[in-house]
């Protein structure tokens, strides 16, 4: 697997608190989107690992769930152009 999996074909909107470290999945097999489960763990030779994130203030983010985007966790509308598999 050397390409993410498509969780959804559009971004959770999440209420974020500052301080607080979140662990955003990149893989797309977390049960818990858009954060990780730790899922990617029991696949022996996966190459992801989650991407961990903290906030300055609190805000609604829209976090990525299709995964293919160029600014993680952030959604940059890449979903537009994917498919979920």
């Amino acid at each position: 697997m050397d390409k993410a999996r498509i969780a959804a074909d559009e971004p959770m909107s999440v209420a974020v608190e500052p301080e607080k470290i979140y662990s955003w999945c990149t893989c797309g097999l977390s049960e818990k989107q858009p954060f990780c489960d730790g899922k990617h763990k029991t696949i022996e030779g996966m190459p992801f690992k989650s991407l961990k994130v903290q906030f300055i203030e609190p805000e609604v983010a829209s976090l990525c769930l299709c995964k293919q985007t160029k600014t993680p966790p952030f959604c940059d509308d890449s979903h537009l152009n994917c498919r979920k598999s």
